[in-house]
């Protein structure tokens, strides 16, 4: 008999030290996650605050944006980097909102209808692109991300933070 309890009893202290090093285990993994997004958070702030982006920024809102891939090509190739540059930008950006791993409230808060500005710039050639290369994937997370921030403008309007202190609701 006494046997048998300290073997229910040892047999319980493995089932306990299991189920909390699981319950450890998980908590660590969201500790993380949650470390990941933050970093990536902060590295995406990091990137808009680049002289080299601001002048992506500079050179995307002053031009009007080629129309199809033969003016692309037309352009001087320092132009054209800097279109494919940008591009670029905007597309990492969409993929790392549609995965979950920054949130569209800091794309929002960060350059919110500029996104959208630009989409309808490059549209016309990405959509002559799509068709003639063809190539339907070509800038598919720039326009899905430009599309989400128009829909949640219209929808869900944010104010100015300067003006209330107030984040947008679902915001944290």
């Amino acid at each position: 008999m006494p046997t048998d309890l300290i073997s229910i009893i040892a047999n319980l202290a493995i089932a306990l030290s299991f189920i909390v090093a699981i319950v450890f285990g998980l908590a660590q993994v969201k500790a993380a996650a949650r470390d990941r997004k933050e970093r990536l958070t902060l590295e995406t702030i990091h990137n808009f605050q680049t002289r080299e982006f601001a002048e992506l920024i500079n050179f995307i809102s002053s031009r009007k944006g080629p129309a199809n891939r033969e003016e692309m090509q037309a352009l001087p190739k320092e132009e054209q980097i800097s279109y494919i540059q940008f591009g670029q930008e905007m597309e990492s950006l969409g993929i790392l909102v549609a995965e979950g791993l920054i949130n569209i409230d800091l794309v929002d808060k960060t350059l919110g209808s500029f996104v959208t500005g630009c989409w309808e710039k490059y549209k016309p050639m990405f959509t002559d692109m799509r068709e003639n290369l063809p190539d339907p994937f070509l800038g598919e997370y720039f326009q899905w991300l430009a599309e989400r921030i128009d829909e949640r403008m219209k929808v869900c309007p944010r104010e100015p933070f300067y003006k209330n202190g107030k984040l947008r609701k679902g915001s944290r």
